[in-house]
């Protein structure tokens, strides 16, 4: 349990994220406010004023034992941040923390850990079909589908023939029940190894959220709510969403190049961002001694220019499952 009025976790790559967008001033959007971790972080660094965003309930919630020890110069508002932009424009910055937080993770009646007991749940936003809904009531094909293109999970079909299986029996409504299943379907984890349900539980819970979705709207959103010389800046913690926000920054800093060298150049754009460093900027080994999750973090950084926004094609980002719209 975190003292009254302090933060409950340490938020990832905090130091190296004010180093790389110093001076902190202004206005910033936190867009994934969680435990108010890095909105603390920007209002103790010099921000004049935070907007934390999120769409978890329960972060707002909380936040009320602490927010308002900032005054007018922390303001929260329940929204995904995929729509940020309606929620403020001409933000000197925005920093955004993907995937689960260490807060919903630790609640088990929220239903995203397979080492708790808990309802088979995993909303973000406490609305909308949930995990269990989805493991129910999906095809075979299609939750193998989720299981490989959100969870990287590589047995995918064997492990949907065996929910189907298994909820002929009964319907599966908890998560230990899940990840149960799951085991029985590979090999026994080795020392050191993640525990064999880990994908197919993430591959669930992107599912559920729609986070893939939500990061490609959120980052163009984001490239409209920024001024001019604002920073975006973003961590995330796998692959496919470190991916698309090195396609996005590449994409709109006109730093993708041609397919081959024989092809014609594409007409050059007016880049929309610019980077100091198209390196993703991973913790120190400081860092990774007091918080082991900062091991699969990455953090990306990227400076607003007076370029007009633009829609970015999902597809081009390698997002799983989407498909490039016609005439991209």
């Amino acid at each position: 349990m975190a003292e009254a009025g302090r933060a409950p976790h340490i938020p990832v790559l905090l130091g190296p994220l004010l180093r790389a967008v110093e001076p902190v001033q202004g206005t910033w959007l936190d867009g994934t406010f969680g435990a108010g971790g890095y909105t603390r972080g920007l209002l103790e660094a010099g921000a004049d004023k935070v907007i934390g965003v999120d769409r978890d309930p329960l972060a707002i919630e909380m936040a009320q034992s602490w927010a308002g020890d900032f005054g007018d110069r922390l303001e929260i508002v329940q929204q995904n941040f995929s729509n940020m932009d309606e929620v403020a424009t001409d933000l000197d910055g925005i920093v955004l923390d993907l995937g689960v937080s260490s807060m919903q993770l630790d609640m088990a009646e929220r239903g995203f850990s397979f080492l708790r007991d808990g309802p088979l749940d995993m909303r973000m936003s406490q609305d909308g079909p949930s995990a269990a809904d989805l493991v129910n009531d999906s095809e075979e094909a299609e939750l193998a589908d989720i299981l490989y293109l959100y969870g990287e999970e590589r047995a995918s079909r064997r492990i949907a023939r065996a929910i189907v299986r298994a909820r002929e029996e009964a319907p599966i409504e908890t998560t230990l029940r899940l990840a149960s299943i799951v085991e029985g379907c590979l090999p026994r984890s080795k020392p050191g190894q993640s525990h064999p349900a880990t994908r197919s539980f993430q591959g669930l819970r992107i599912a559920v959220n729609d986070e893939y979705g939500a990061l490609a709207e959120g980052l163009m959103a984001a490239e409209r709510a920024l001024k001019p010389g604002g920073a975006l800046a973003v961590v995330t913690f796998h692959s496919i969403e470190d991916r698309m926000v090195k396609r996005f920054f590449q994409m709109r800093s006109g730093g993708t190049g041609r397919a081959n060298r024989y092809a014609p150049e594409a007409e050059a754009e007016i880049p929309a961002f610019t980077q100091k460093t198209r390196k993703g900027i991973s913790a120190d080994k400081d860092e990774l001694a007091m918080n082991p999750r900062s091991r699969s973090a990455r953090l990306r950084v990227g400076f607003r220019t007076k370029a007009p926004a633009e829609e970015v094609d999902r597809a081009a980002l390698g997002m799983p499952g989407a498909r490039t719209r016609k005439g991209k």
